[in-house]
Parts: C-alpha cells; structure tokens; sequence
C-alpha cells in the first residue's frame, strides 16, 4: 500500500504523509466477525497509569482475525481488502466455499476474487497457509506459528517477511530468519502463510499534526529533560549539560536504564541459532 502526498497549501501539508486507501473496502466491519473495544487509557485494574501518553481517541472495534486458518482443504475467496485500526496491517475478508467468513492479515500482492487455501502440502503462491515442512528454501513467510495449533505469532506487523532457511541436521526443526537478524529454530510441522506482509509503506506515514496522533489516543509526551529533577531523573540541572544534573545514561521515569536487554526466558535459548542484530547506544559521559 502506497501513501500519498499533499499539496503545500501549508506548512502542516507540506510533510503530511498518509496511507493510500483508495483499493480498500469502505464498508465498517462485518459485525459478527468484531466485537466492542474497551478503552484503557494506560491504567492497569487498579486504576494507575502504567504506560504514560494514553488516552481519548475515536471509538474502534476489534476485528476478530484468524491466525489459526485451520480450514484445511477449503478453498476460499478475498471478497474485500479492509483497514484495520487496531493493528498496522491491513485485513482481507474470506469467505470460504461452506460460506464461512474470516479476516486474515493481508499479504503484499494479494487482490480481490484472489483464491486461497490452507492445507499441508499446496502450491507455495501468496496466500496459502501450508506446513513449513514442504515450503522451499527463500520463501518470504508470515503469521508464523511457534507451537503447533495455536496460530501465527511471528511476522505479523505490516511489511514484514520471515525467510524459510531450510531444515536443521536432525530433521525435526526448521530455520527461520526473524526481520530483526535472528535465525531461531521452529517445528518443522508447524504452518506458515506465503508472502509479505502488506501495508508495507506504514512505516513512512507522517502523521503531519497533533490532532491526528490525538486521535489515535495518543495524548502529548514531554521531554523529560524539560521537567524538574523530582519530575524525571532527566530533569535538572543548567542548560542542556549532562543528562539529569550528573547521570550517566538514559533513564525512564522510573529512573530504569533504558536500552539493556529485556529477555528473560531461558527455556527458549536453545532455539535461537543467531541473536538479532543489535547497535550500541552511547551513552553520556561526566
């Protein structure tokens, strides 16, 4: 999906970048296959605010997407290409030959009147959701499962491509390299979706204002080194001299280094192959 540009009439235009949405359906959602969002404005259940900068924004339905696409050897139908608020991909609505209707992500390239199926072993065409097992070695891939039957949880953001490595030596597992650079081992009988994810142009959206973000339920953010020292641990001090009146490195709100690693689940080492590609951050120095 492309976006478009505006003309200059003012300095707002003149940035603003926004999707192209012309191609996609401007019907709402089918109702059966959404349901009500509740707002959360940042807060957790006991009402305090555990991620700052939230809150307002448009009313939104959540669209109840199929990761599982467990319809194997049913063919089915893109009847229509629809925009989804709540993720940065776009949807397809399918309607299968029974006359069952699922939205799944939408891949790059994918059309209208466009046929797919899932099943173990199809043609690797964008689309089709297949076992990695018979999937050929450089195939970009989507919506990849972690553990069998529970649905794609990997390469789900718009533009994304996982890349199908080939077969680990003893045949039970399958390389897969991650956007990010890492290349991490899954079940080789686990299923994958074909193609790229669409929408691939989302990263270079301007939003162009502040109303437009305030709509989103984004509320606005202050730099921390604008605030008084008890406000931030940024805060403080003459001027713009050292970060936060004597800290080294950058902080939180909580006064948490930010930029170390955030892992913490051993069980799952064994499945990495490669770590991803990481950049050092400097850090100020006193």
């Amino acid at each position: 999906m492309a976006v478009k540009d505006y003309k200059p009439t003012t300095s707002t235009r003149r940035h603003t970048q926004l999707e192209d949405r012309s191609k996609l359906s401007c019907s709402g959602p089918v109702k059966s296959l959404s349901k009500g969002k509740t707002k959360k404005a940042g807060r957790n259940v006991q009402g305090r605010v555990t991620v700052r900068h939230r809150g307002g924004g448009v009313k939104r339905r959540l669209r109840v997407i199929d990761h599982k696409k467990d319809k194997y050897d049913v063919p089915g139908t893109v009847i229509s290409l629809e925009y989804d608020p709540n993720i940065s991909a776009n949807l397809a609505l399918i309607k299968y030959a029974d006359g069952e209707r699922r939205y799944v992500l939408a891949p790059r390239g994918m059309t209208v009147g466009q046929e797919i199926m899932s099943g173990e072993k199809l043609d690797p065409k964008v689309g089709n959701t297949m076992m990695m097992r018979y999937i050929p070695s450089g195939t970009p891939v989507h919506d990849v499962e972690l553990n069998r039957g529970k649905g794609g949880q990997l390469g789900r953001s718009a533009g994304v491509a996982v890349y199908i490595q080939g077969e680990d030596p003893t045949g039970k597992y399958m390389q897969i390299k991650m956007s990010s650079g890492e290349i991490r081992l899954v079940p080789i009988d686990n299923y994958a979706t074909i193609g790229q994810v669409g929408n691939e142009e989302h990263m270079n959206v301007k939003l162009g204002k502040a109303g437009r973000k305030r709509r989103l339920g984004r509320r606005p953010a202050v730099r921390g080194m604008a605030m008084h020292a008890v406000q931030h641990p940024h805060g403080g001090g003459e001027g713009k001299g050292v970060i936060g009146g004597g800290y080294s490195g950058a902080k939180d709100i909580w006064g948490n280094r930010i930029g170390t690693r955030t892992r913490k689940n051993k069980k799952t080492n064994k499945y990495i192959v490669r770590r991803k590609r990481t950049k050092r951050r400097p850090y100020a120095k006193i």
